[in-house]
């Protein structure tokens, strides 16, 4: 049963050796002696000083602010030490997670012994690892046909989209070990689904280190942030570069899912909570869901929360890094996993850890939450359906593509804190935070972004050319449903026209992000064969809008993924454009009346001759009528 042991025991000792030999080389220093971060130069100044013993390195422990004590009743959840299924983490005391090959390997060891679990390959990575899915029914459903049969609520949850936030991994494997090996769950699979993703970012997870999260307390091996590209998996729902969020879009897409749980670990301040989650609200793009979330889950969960010891709060985001002035509760957009699950109708929760509370409380806070959500679906499955329901029927004339803090006084919470002071730091040459360790409850406002900033009509549909097929494979992995030509279609619509254009300076995950003024232009154009006519009258048709919407933050276009559209491919000369605008100025008294107005009004254009031609050469039917152009037509 135990095949992890032995890597377990390797990545514990060695690094201790390795600590024991450089220690005797020279005592008086503290020595790095992990393995340096992916892409660093190994030559790099900092590094060789660090490895040669001349910069000490500080264990990050002995600054974290101190922990609050605790003890709870979900260390009652903890299996003995002989227990033939103890996990890995549970093994070392949840001090430590596994690696990839072992995790693997005790839930395949864990699946054999249960005919109620199946685990099977979502995808696979960048570095060619099997993101792996472990599907726990009372049948043993292997396929999402199969688990839609038995007509039971289901909960995905995912760990490690950051893999060096691990938390709901090893809370996940002891979930499946209660509910089936050790029979402590029940008859809940007899009322629920559980499908669990244990590392979603499998490649970040394998590059592991004693120090990769500063401002985490635990495990002692953690993985990165960010995949083998370096891309933040977490910015990835909507534009769906990445192996790993197409693996875990496909299962949104594909199967049964009722409730949708990602689990992170917090970055920021100090404070009482341990376990905080939240969704998009009442008033994003889902209100029926966000209402049910609100106020049928969080209520029980939190009840079940503090029974089982813990300090359950919502997501805490501080204002200006202060508590003080209050916390945002902030509507995500599609590129997060909350967003993204409110822009398609699935409830969505983003759960977040608190870093600074210890691994062993926050994997067994973990533990609790997901039961309990389980037992939520169990007994109010029927309801959340329903709401699902409401909320995919909607169709809006106009939607909301951002969202503001209303004006006027933010309500206020009761916030459990913990106390600080702010003391001046020669080091920095500011003040810096120094959290005290004492208990506090403060009254503070929250600054709820609960207002549309920006609306936009809902067109009946979108038309795309067959040429930007990038676009359109997109669309298909997030699942909707496109009417694409055989033949040619000649078409009435209305395109965006970029007025402004501001390419952002820097990438920005993998992509140069663009921000532009437009304005609308009637047009008909000639869609070939291949070309996709998308309509809003759709379960996804709140996604279409945010994706293909030039004003949505998320929209392809915002991304940048129309950048030919800024290259202009035919010019003028001089010579035949003054003669022509001569002519132009003698056909027509409006045109010269504009002429006059325009050098009257802005001197800069009065002065630049290629201008003044310019501006005659963009109202001949010469000018590239594509430039500039969003190729993206709106059915009004």
């Amino acid at each position: 049963m135990k095949v992890w042991a032995a890597h377990l025991a390797g990545r514990i000792l060695l690094p201790a050796l390795l600590g024991l030999l450089l220690s005797a080389a020279d005592a008086g220093a503290r020595t790095f002696a992990s393995s340096a971060p992916r892409g660093q130069d190994e030559g790099a100044p900092a590094e060789a000083m660090v490895m040669a013993g001349t910069i000490p390195v500080i264990d990050h422990e002995e600054v974290l602010p101190s922990p609050l004590p605790w003890h709870g009743r979900s260390e009652d959840l903890l299996v003995g030490e002989d227990d033939p299924w103890i996990t890995p983490a549970e093994e070392s005391g949840l001090t430590e997670s596994p690696d990839y090959e072992t995790t693997v390997a005790w839930l395949k060891n864990l699946v054999q012994a249960s005919d109620r679990l199946r685990m099977i390959s979502i995808g696979t990575s960048g570095e060619q690892r099997e993101i792996w899915m472990v599907v726990a029914s009372e049948e043993g459903a292997a396929t999402a046909a199969e688990l839609r049969a038995n007509g039971r609520p289901t909960l995905l949850a995912q760990a490690g989209i950051h893999s060096g936030e691990i938390d709901g991994k090893d809370a996940g494997m002891m979930l499946l070990r209660d509910l089936t090996v050790e029979g402590r769950g029940g008859d809940l699979l007899q009322r629920v689904n559980f499908l669990f993703i244990p590392i979603l970012s499998v490649d970040a997870h394998e590059f592991s280190s004693a120090h990769s999260r500063i401002n985490q307390r635990g495990p002692e091996h953690q993985g990165w942030r960010t995949n083998a590209r370096n891309l933040n998996l977490n910015r990835d729902y909507a534009k769906l570069d990445t192996e790993e969020i197409r693996a875990v879009v496909g299962i949104l897409r594909d199967w049964p899912v009722d409730l949708y749980m990602d689990i992170h670990v917090t970055d920021g301040a100090d404070y009482q909570y341990d376990i905080t989650y939240g969704g998009n609200g009442r008033q994003g793009w889902s209100p029926a869901i966000g209402r049910w979330l609100e106020d049928v889950f969080r209520p029980a969960v939190d009840r079940r929360m503090w029974e089982m010891g813990h300090v359950p709060g919502p997501l805490v985001f501080a204002v200006e890094g202060d508590i003080g002035k209050g916390i945002y509760a902030w509507t995500a957009s599609p590129r997060f996993s909350q967003g993204y699950g409110d822009a398609r109708h699935v409830p969505t929760l983003l759960v977040e850890n608190h870093s600074l509370k210890d691994y062993r409380r926050r994997v067994l806070g973990t533990r609790v939450l997901l039961e309990s959500a389980l037992r939520q679906l169990a007994e109010h499955g029927g309801e959340l359906r329903s709401a699902v329901a409401e909320d995919r029927s909607r169709r809006p004339s106009r939607l909301a593509t951002s969202w503001k803090v209303p004006e006027g006084t933010p309500p206020r919470i009761g916030f459990l804190a913990v106390k600080w002071e702010k003391v001046f730091s020669p080091i920095s040459g500011d003040s810096v935070v120094r959290w005290l360790g004492e208990p506090v409850k403060l009254d503070i406002p929250v600054l709820a972004s609960t207002e549309p900033a920006e609306l936009v009509p809902r067109p009946r549909a979108y038309w795309i050319s067959g040429v930007w097929r990038e676009i359109i494979e997109r669309l298909a992995l997030h699942g909707v449903q496109m009417e694409t030509l055989d033949v040619p279609r000649q078409v009435e619509v209305e395109v965006d026209s970029l007025v402004e254009v501001e390419p952002a300076r820097q990438p920005y995950e993998g992509h140069q992000r663009m921000k532009g003024e437009v304005a609308a232009v009637r047009r008909t154009v000639l869609y070939p064969p291949g070309s996709v006519r998308i309509s809003t009258d759709q379960a996804l048709g709140d996604l279409v809008v945010l994706l293909l919407q030039p004003q949505a933050s998320d929209s392809f276009f915002q991304w940048g993924f129309f950048p030919e559209i800024l290259q202009r491919a035919e010019y003028f000369e001089a010579y035949v454009m003054e003669p022509m605008a001569r002519r132009m100025l003698d056909a027509s008294p409006e045109l010269r009346r504009a002429f006059r107005e325009k050098l009257r009004d802005d001197p800069v254009f009065a002065k630049d001759p290629r201008a003044r031609l310019q501006w005659f050469y963009e109202k001949t039917p010469y000018w590239d009528r594509r430039w500039r152009i969003i190729p993206v037509g709106r059915e009004m």
